[in-house]
């Protein structure tokens, strides 16, 4: 810019509004600019929306990356992003994931201190370029309710990093057998009881004192379900009954499970009952 002040970027969606935990998503288009180094602190992992051309600094020589739609970078967070120049203005998806999210996914396998995310420039990923089009899709949705989707799909995409991109060669521990029925039968009366409130991954697996990652593997085994799976399907199931006391509002049923928008709330209703909520009470 002729004022030598970067340009605006302008950002779509940010989940830093929403109270995600581990993970964050910025949605943006990234102007035709330059933007100088930085250290992050987070690992740091863009899904380019589009085509375009990259510029990188590196030991004071410029590198070019040509990007297709659905490229992915990864930088750790132990590593400077460098500066860098882009040529066009393009649409990123961008994920911010806390290096202790690894740590918590790894450590019933490995010493923490030995997980190290390898840099990748360029690749490509179906499984990243899914999740980061899944996240930007919940937390359009959703906003503040996207939380423990957020979560799940935070443990998720850790496991999936230490198994494809990180340095050591240690398999990362798959757990069979699912969760004992004293385990479940808890976890059960912990989400009935807590339906309204915002039900997070780390709540639910201290429940089983058990990591969140051991827990979301064990819970899906048991359930055919990820725990937001499940925690959706209670809301709604509840809801139900609720639509049956015709003395409560819509928006009055929608916070007593838990959704924090109306709208996220029919579009979740809708999902899994092919009715709006409106419709259904109108229905009994």
């Amino acid at each position: 810019m002729s004022n030598n002040e970067p340009a605006p970027h302008l950002h779509l969606l940010s989940s830093f509004e929403a109270g995600w935990d581990g993970l964050n998503l910025i949605y943006e288009l990234e102007p035709a600019d330059e933007m100088p180094e930085a250290d992050l602190g987070q690992h740091f992992i863009i899904i380019a929306q589009n085509d375009f051309r990259a510029s990188f600094m590196f030991n004071g020589s410029w590198q070019h990356v040509d990007y297709a739609h659905g490229d992915i970078a990864i930088i750790p967070a132990t590593q400077t992003f460098p500066r860098t120049l882009v040529d066009r203005e393009v649409p990123l998806i961008e994920l911010f994931l806390q290096p202790a999210m690894l740590a918590r996914a790894a450590f019933e396998s490995v010493d923490a201190d030995r997980i190290e995310l390898v840099p990748q420039l360029q690749l490509r990923d179906p499984l990243i370029q899914h999740m980061g089009l899944a996240l930007k899709e919940e937390l359009a949705a959703g906003g503040a309710d996207s939380r423990l989707y957020a979560e799940s799909m935070a443990t998720a995409l850790s496991v999936h990093l230490l198994r494809r991109y990180c340095s050591f060669q240690k398999e990362i521990k798959n757990y069979t057998g699912g969760l004992c029925k004293y385990q479940l039968r808890q976890v059960f009366n912990y989400i009935d009881e807590h339906l309204d409130q915002n039900l997070s991954l780390e709540k639910l697996s201290s429940t089983v004192q058990i990591s969140p990652h051991y827990f979301a593997s064990l819970f899906k085994q048991s359930t055919q379900m990820t725990p937001h799976q499940y925690v959706m399907k209670c809301r709604i199931q509840r809801a139900k009954q609720l639509l049956r006391r015709r003395e409560l509002t819509l928006v009055e049923i929608c916070h007593q499970v838990g959704f924090q928008s109306q709208s996220h709330f029919t579009r979740v209703f809708r999902q899994y009952a092919n009715t709006t909520p409106k419709a259904y009470r109108d229905g009994l």
